[in-house]
């Protein structure tokens, strides 16, 4: 089951995160929500959405 974590405000936001969490080791898809706000969902499978949220935290603030 995939959980959406993240909202990204832009396609390339989205890239950036889905790549520095794939890199952390996660599994993440991005989606969009809809074709006319160019909004990004991110997408993690629910049996680790908190240790993504600590490393999305991190990723987000620095």
């Amino acid at each position: 089951m995939w959980t959406v974590i993240y909202i990204a405000p832009t396609a390339k936001i989205a890239d950036r995160l889905k790549t520095r969490l794939a890199d952390e080791g996660f599994l993440v898809q991005t989606r969009p929500i809809s074709l006319s706000k160019q909004q990004y969902e991110i997408l993690v499978p629910s049996g680790e959405l908190e240790e993504v949220q600590e490393v999305l935290n991190s990723i987000l603030h620095s």
